[in-house]
């Protein structure tokens, strides 16, 4: 009998992928908070979640392809759109939500192990 890898962690590799992607989005956006005319984005990941094929690879596109603008509930007079509470709250979510989906994976690969150890 075969495991196959893909199957077996389940969506948890995906999310890291995202989770990483929104870092990268989430840390510009806080890089950029004294730009003027920049817009603050993010990704929708319970969207980017859905909308993945289980069996296919990720890709680094889809996400940035689907990019959203955030709102801001203060705007600036400079067009900024960066509100520097806000990207510290998402980003600091999003590093906890990572740290989840690596506890799952984690968790899942020590499955495999002792499966294949025959534990």
């Amino acid at each position: 009998m075969s495991i196959r890898i893909d199957e077996a962690i389940g969506v948890h590799a995906h999310a890291l992928e995202l989770r990483s992607l929104r870092s990268e989005i989430l840390a510009a956006n806080l890089a950029n908070e004294d730009t003027p005319g920049f817009k603050a984005r993010d990704l929708d990941f319970a969207g980017e979640m859905q909308r993945l094929d289980p069996g296919a690879a990720f890709n680094d596109s889809v996400g940035a392809s689907r990019l959203q603008y955030r709102l801001p509930n203060q705007a600036a007079q400079d067009g900024n759109s960066v509100e520097l509470a806000v990207e510290q709250a998402e980003f600091a979510r999003n590093a906890t939500d990572f740290q989840s989906s690596l506890t799952f994976l984690s968790m899942n690969f020590r499955g495999l192990k002792q499966a294949i150890e025959g534990r």
